[in-house]
């Protein structure tokens, strides 16, 4: 769920709270308040919050519903009962730290619609959020005099599919002493995570919903239907071969838009003028919210539809959606002169798709894993030439940190990184990382897109003997490199294919049973749903953001390892 992040109170409270006497009247402070306390009581008079304030109901009215709301009131309404009479009190907020319900009730905490720092300072709700962990905050690390004998602790509650902030869940009780953990600590885990799951749950409702909106209006093997949520897209093949990059991010963003505005009105999209279609709307509407955008497609009769940019280089053949994504990204990064990180799992394609963007090919080459000249990158740029540094996982930290002081003196190095993430990185990779995020580009793997091997097959065979024929396939041998995973992506198809060119001595297009045996006898995954194979891509990429730490992507995505587990189990058939 989360970590605690303690409060920094000490064991005995008395003298803090004459530390915060002294702070009140300006007087100089003893040497042993935590900064963390004196922080939050600076901000507090900062923003003009009195110390001895009566009334905390003041603030912005309660949201009468939300999304957050309507998925946890029912888990709060089974707990409250647990809290006893006069002994504590449950809260939930927003983001924003509104208050949208209270249950129980305990002395000397009367409600309150709001719990900013902006409103009434410090309190384990605005350090929750802060810190996206679990926070408790004791008596006098409070600000308001009201609040002294307070204790609380509260959890941040995360989205199940982006792991932002949606609120909190805190437990307030009489003061407990400061010693962590606070006695409500395991009720408020609890809490925030039974919302988690209800969110979660709802969360399906909505894409089974989307799901059937699809199957309704893409009726028909030559209707262009594109379904949409800001998250999760259902394309049919006529819409695919339809719509540019361009074109389907304006798509998304009129789906977010019509999220946001929830409004009843369906109109036509606006698309780039080169679209090559029209778009005509109809919003996906469940429980009364806007949860996605229908788009029937319709080609303009005078516009041909324009042709999606192709890589030249063979081994990167591809038109599905998420390559066609990655391949534009880079393409446009590569457009300033900044640098530029490509990312992806072992045998991408990353090497290759950076000496085919803008100065790629004339690049200077440097692979950290074969330990190359790693001080002459600094001479090649100043120089202005390119650099092309490959496996920024293999560097050392001494390299590491003089790349990201290069980085820092001159941000508009021509620099091209390519990064295969594995093992968590240290905290000068993470540096160097964080540094090119904003300009990354991760490429999918193979077996994130499957629909691309059958044009990937002819582009990687090598040129056939002369008097032989091209290498041709059964159908039964396409299916089984189709639903193989391809651990090694695009460079280990490559290897079969060689492989097969050089050995096979049959006529005829191969067969199964001519392939590896690991190819051939491969798992037999079962067929995923539309909705299926996107929650798949959001737990892979979420795994390689997280080097491949199970229990940080579970953390991430606001979901349990177990049920990470299971879905990975599920995904292998």
């Amino acid at each position: 769920m989360t970590t605690t992040q303690h409060s920094p109170s000490d064991p005995a409270l008395p003298p803090l709270r004459l530390a915060r006497e002294r702070f009140l009247t300006g007087r100089p402070l003893p040497d042993d308040v935590p900064d963390d306390v004196v922080a939050a009581w600076r901000r507090a008079r900062f923003f003009g919050v009195p110390h001895d304030l009566k009334e905390t109901t003041t603030g912005p009215a309660r949201p009468h519903e939300s999304a957050l709301l309507g998925a946890a009131r029912p888990v709060l309404e089974r707990i409250a009962p647990a809290l006893g009479a006069g002994g504590s009190v449950l809260i939930l907020t927003d983001h924003r730290l509104r208050v949208l319900w209270t249950g129980g009730s305990t002395p000397g905490l009367e409600p309150c619609t709001d719990l900013s720092e902006q409103h009434v300072g410090n309190n384990s709700a605005a350090l929750a959020v802060r810190t996206r962990h679990r926070a408790e905050v004791h008596g006098p690390e409070h600000f308001l005099d009201r609040w002294q004998d307070l204790s609380a602790v509260s959890v941040p509650v995360l989205a199940p599919e982006s792991g932002q902030v949606l609120g909190t869940v805190t437990v307030a009780t009489g003061l407990c002493g400061g010693f962590p953990p606070h006695p409500g600590a395991a009720l408020a885990e609890a809490a925030a995570t039974a919302v988690e799951a209800a969110l979660l749950a709802r969360s399906r409702t909505a894409e089974r919903v989307l799901l059937d909106a699809y199957r309704r209006a893409a009726q028909g093997p030559d209707r262009a239907v594109a379904v949409l949520d800001g998250r999760n897209r259902l394309l049919s093949a006529a819409a695919e071969r339809m719509l540019s990059p361009q074109a389907l991010a304006a798509l998304e963003r009129t789906a977010l838009a019509a999220r946001h505005k929830n409004t009843p009105a369906d109109d036509a999209a606006e698309l780039p003028e080169d679209a090559g279609c029209t778009a005509q709307m109809t919003r996906v509407r469940h429980e009364g919210a806007v949860i996605g955008v229908v788009a029937v497609l319709h080609p303009l009769a005078d516009a041909a539809v324009p042709p999606v940019p192709r890589p030249s280089t063979t081994t990167l053949t591809g038109s599905s959606i998420p390559w066609r994504h990655a391949v534009t990204r880079a393409l446009d990064l590569a457009g300033s002169r900044e640098p530029l990180l490509l990312s992806g799992e072992r045998g991408t394609g990353k090497t290759t798709l950076a000496r085919q963007l803008p100065g790629g090919s004339a690049a200077w080459v440097v692979d950290a894993a074969e330990g190359g000249q790693l001080d002459r990158i600094q001479t090649e740029l100043a120089q202005g030439r390119p650099v092309l540094l490959r496996h920024a996982e293999r560097l050392t930290q001494p390299a590491v940190a003089a790349l990201n002081s290069l980085l820092d003196t001159h941000p508009d190095a021509l620099l091209l990184v390519t990064y295969t993430p594995g093992t968590p990185p240290g905290p000068c990779l993470q540096r160097l990382l964080d540094t090119l995020a904003a300009r990354s580009v991760t490429l999918p793997a193979l077996r994130e897109r499957p629909q691309d091997i059958r044009e990937l097959l002819p582009a990687l065979a090598p040129r056939p003997a002369p008097g032989r024929a091209p290498l041709t396939w059964s159908l039964d041998a396409l299916r089984a490199l189709e639903q193989y995973p391809w651990p090694g992506n695009v460079a280990e198809l490559a290897h079969v294919v060689r492989t097969l060119t050089e050995v096979r001595r049959a006529s005829g297009p191969v067969r199964r049973s001519e392939l590896p045996d690991q190819v051939r006898e491969g798992p037999a995954a079962r067929h995923l749903s539309a909705m299926e194979h996107a929650e798949r891509t959001t737990i892979l990429d979420a795994l390689r953001r997280h080097g491949g730490n199970k229990a940080r992507t579970a953390a991430a995505l606001g979901i349990g390892r177990a049920t990470l587990y299971r879905k990975l189990r599920g995904y292998q058939g």
